[in-house]
């Protein structure tokens, strides 16, 4: 193989690595079945009351533009950035934060902690304090939004608790979603809690 030769495989070797080095991927969230066809790009869903998700993988370093069709009517959507995003094609606002889960579990939370995972709670909901420096996410239905540079985070969504089992150290990211509706619940009963400990005067 001549001088020229070589650096023609050279040059496309990296080439080819500099695009596989380019990843995005997408987690689609709805309330019914999820049909996408052969590019991945073009989705289709109907009414349900469901949680379903499917996960997208896209190579390169251009934009990906999904073409949604569904009870809203036809629109787009756009991942411009290498990395992990979540689309909610669901009904209901989906919201979530990055979960910091070490290797043992707080089996007790005092009065103080439980008004502040409120305050945290209630702010959420309302889409308050809603940053990606923050990690905490705010997704209104028909939106997609970038949950992570990394590809292989991990995303429990909603109805699906972090097994108490699982290994924290096997992803770089856990993050949580719910349903704006099921987080409502979630207050509504930690505020009963917080009552509940009010009276009982547990400040421990």
């Amino acid at each position: 193989m001549n001088i020229i030769s070589t650096r023609l495989v050279l040059c496309a070797v990296i080439f080819l690595s500099a695009c596989s080095s380019h990843q995005k991927k997408i987690l689609v969230y709805a309330n019914s079945s999820i049909q996408v066809d052969e590019s991945q790009k073009n989705i289709t869903v109907t009414d349900g009351t469901t949680q379903v998700e499917k996960e997208l993988s896209f190579n390169g370093s251009d934009p990906v533009v999904l073409n949604i069709t569904g009870p809203n009517g036809h629109y787009t959507l756009e991942a411009n950035e290498d990395g992990l995003w979540l689309a909610n094609l669901k009904t209901d606002t989906v919201v979530g934060s990055l979960q910091h889960i070490g290797t043992s579990r707080q089996t007790r939370v005092t009065q103080e902690q439980l008004k502040l995972q409120l305050d945290s709670l209630n702010k959420l909901v309302r889409g308050e304090n809603i940053s990606a420096s923050s990690k905490n996410y705010f997704v209104l239905p028909g939106k997609i939004v970038k949950i992570s540079k990394f590809t292989d985070a991990k995303i429990f969504g909603p109805f699906s608790p972090v097994p108490s089992a699982f290994d924290a150290g096997s992803v770089p990211e856990i993050y949580k979603f719910y349903n704006l509706s099921e987080e409502n619940e979630i207050i509504s009963k930690l505020t009963e809690m917080s009552k509940y400990k009010y009276e009982k005067g547990d400040e421990k």
